[in-house]
């Protein structure tokens, strides 16, 4: 077991030490207050060895250091990256067909729309749809069959309203 009143005492003598002199290296408060906080993990889960070395704060001041080192490194890297290689193409927005049927979806009892996503959407054999969502192969078929006929008319009367409106 830690020695846990041993640690307390070192966190609350030497935390504000070690934050300001990582802030100091980072200018980033919120990355020098991770920094500290991972470097503080990382002595107590090795308290029994950190707490026997004759200045476990430098212990600490050189990890929480090269935790920010490294962090910064990462950041710098995944800007070189970005640089090189531009951002990602852009994917395109879903088309008004999509949002329709999914809004529609939305309308639907929950059983129903499963029932539809796994066996339209995933691909799923009936059976299988009946295995995953614990019910009967009839109910399956039952929930899909209801599900089409909702769906049909949900479609429908969206058609019928943008005719309408056009």
């Amino acid at each position: 077991m830690p020695d846990v009143d041993g640690f307390d005492e070192f966190y609350r003598g030497s935390r504000q030490r070690l934050l300001g002199y990582v802030y100091a290296l980072t200018g980033d408060l919120a990355e020098a207050q991770d920094a500290v906080q991972e470097a503080y993990i990382r002595a107590w889960q090795r308290w029994s060895t950190v707490s026997a070395y004759e200045e476990p704060e430098a212990w600490v001041r050189v990890v929480a250091s090269r935790i920010a080192v490294s962090r910064w490194r990462s950041l710098r890297s995944r800007a070189r990256a970005y640089l090189r290689h531009g951002p990602g193409e852009s994917v395109p927005g879903p088309d008004t067909a999509t949002v329709d049927v999914v809004t529609a979806l939305r309308r639907l009892p929950e059983e129903q729309r499963t029932a539809i996503a796994l066996y339209y959407l995933v691909g799923m054999p009936v059976a299988e749809v009946a295995r995953q969502t614990a019910a009967p192969v009839g109910t399956v078929k039952a929930r899909l069959f209801r599900g089409r006929a909702a769906l049909a008319g949900l479609l429908a009367v969206s058609d019928l309203e943008e005719a309408a409106d056009a």
